[in-house]
């Protein structure tokens, strides 16, 4: 972080891998703005260590044995919602990432994901900025056609909102899309709770996921030559 005087992000690692746990510890630990708070080997163990260090953020391997990660996610967003939970795996299968989308993951990694997107995962959720691995995009769009619901829904969008639908659909943070549209982050923030209204939905990565399945990208692209 660029301002010292801001608290470290206390990230708690879950993972019953000694070695992977291991080498995210060294990770972070290089990282001046982020703190490894405790570690944890299976869902019990995440379960208990939650309340003992109280973190920022937990960065869980998706299939802890005890508990796994899904039904972690399940009691931690229940009882413990401001905590930032982030899902790391190694499969990619489409039902388990919508399942725990659906129930309140804030970010999904693969583990063979670079550094750079892990690092920008755990700082993304902790600022409420949903992180959803961008090779996990194509996985997740399958459906080719929307409801008549959903068409009508996409009518109340004006041009930026799809335009701000499709950079968010390609794995953008705030900052980048305002960046790109010159204009403030505020600016995009204030839009993007709009759009979340219109299209209702929760947050972030179910915003990416609607843009997916309606081909928001390619009805920006019309829209914007027309």
């Amino acid at each position: 972080m660029s301002d010292s005087n801001k608290p470290q992000i206390k990230v708690l690692i879950a993972d019953d891998h000694d070695l992977i746990r291991q080498g995210l510890k060294t990770i972070i630990s290089y990282e001046p703005d982020l703190l490894v708070a405790g570690e944890a080997r299976d869902g019990y163990e995440v379960l208990s260590l939650i309340g003992q260090y109280h973190p920022d953020v937990l960065l869980m391997d998706i299939n802890m044995p005890g508990k796994n990660g899904i039904e972690v996610l399940k009691e931690i967003k229940g009882k413990h919602s401001t905590i930032k939970v982030v899902l790391l795996t190694v499969e990619s299968d489409r039902r388990t990432i919508l399942d725990a989308i659906e129930i309140g993951a804030d970010g999904y990694v693969l583990k063979g994901s670079s550094t750079t997107e892990l690092l920008e995962a755990i700082r993304c959720v902790y600022e409420d900025e949903n992180y959803i691995d961008k090779s996990l995009v194509t996985l997740l769009f399958k459906k080719v056609s929307s409801s008549a619901s959903q068409l009508k829904v996409i009518s109340e969008l004006s041009a930026r909102d799809l335009e701000i639908l499709t950079y968010l659909s390609k794995g953008m943070s705030n900052r980048e899309i305002a960046d790109t549209m010159y204009l403030s982050e505020k600016t995009i923030k204030n839009n993007m709770t709009r759009i979340f209204r219109i299209i209702d939905v929760r947050d972030r990565v179910q915003a990416t996921l609607f843009a997916l399945e309606n081909q928001i990208e390619n009805l920006y692209s019309k829209t914007h030559l027309e």
